[in-house]
């Protein structure tokens, strides 16, 4: 399994291989190999700013002599007009790492500013807005930190970190005792120690979760007084879980029925990156 750090590294090495090739023609051909300056990152839109990690290592990755002053860091509230932070050393450099981290930071500030949209219709309440794996294929890991950067929560990074038994496993395995029963038999035999969460649909299924002794259970397209009637069922015996459709109308709504996470594909999937620019100062 690999690890953060190398999931990144590999990503900016794609990125690098796509974007640059074996080199910036306009940039080779028209910049000097020895000039020198600096840019800034400039923040045109409210948000929430996530990704100037990643930037440091876009930077270093490509050229280490780049020297990079920090402004803003990330998981604050920026505004029209707002620094970020600046990057001095070789302006064929600068030029040629320049839309690889504006992509990486637009993309990262959109998601936590929608998270941070999110959850803070959730003030008060004890319920944390969480992602889904609807996620763009390599991004993943850079997503799902924007999600916590944002002010929320992941759910699982992949297949491989919890055991989330849906409509279609329980179906195929002949039904939710079956089904967690072989799970639990899968980890013992292969010295795993995941947590198991089973979708339900309704409240015979939700009784079989309970008696199979899950960790937490997922309420599937419940409409909030379903939820908050499957809440009292449950009574604290395990997380529980809303999702399916959940919109920033309705969102709300389902934290005052007592839940405890309300997963949210639309956190990353459908997302509009942050405005931003990175010019010569």
């Amino acid at each position: 399994m690999k690890t953060r750090e190398e999931l990144i590294d590999d990503l900016l090495t794609l990125a690098f291989a796509e974007d640059v090739g074996d080199g910036d023609a306009t940039t080779l051909s028209t910049i000097p190999a020895d000039e020198q300056g600096a840019q800034h990152l400039l923040v045109k839109e409210e948000g929430i700013l996530a990704g100037v990690d990643i930037a440091r290592k876009v930077f270093e990755k490509f050229d280490p002599s780049l020297k990079m002053t920090v402004y803003i860091n990330d998981g604050s509230r920026v505004k029209p007009g707002d620094i970020a932070f600046k990057v001095e050393g070789s302006v064929r450099s600068l030029l040629q790492t320049e839309r690889l981290m504006l992509n990486i930071m637009q993309r990262m500030s959109g998601i936590a500013t929608q998270t941070a949209r999110y959850q803070d219709h959730l003030e008060g309440l004890k319920a944390k807005v969480i992602d889904t794996r609807k996620t763009t294929p390599g991004l993943r890991v850079l997503e799902k930190e924007a999600v916590k950067i944002g002010g929320g929560g992941n759910h699982r990074m992949g297949l491989y970190d919890m055991i989330l038994i849906k409509d279609n496993h329980v179906d195929f395995a002949g039904g939710i005792p079956q089904a967690v029963r072989a799970a639990k038999e899968w980890m013992k035999a292969n010295g795993k120690n995941l947590k198991i969460e089973v979708e339900t649909r309704n409240t015979e299924e939700i009784q079989q979760a309970l008696e199979a002794g899950v960790d937490r259970i997922m309420l599937d397209n419940f409409t909030p007084e379903r939820t908050a009637e499957a809440v009292k069922l449950i009574n604290g015996r395990t997380e529980v879980e809303s999702s399916g459709g959940i919109t920033l109308d309705t969102l709300r709504a389902y934290g005052e029925a007592g839940v405890d996470f309300i997963s949210v594909g639309a956190l990353t999937h459908s997302v509009k990156g942050l405005d931003m620019s990175f010019k010569a100062c």
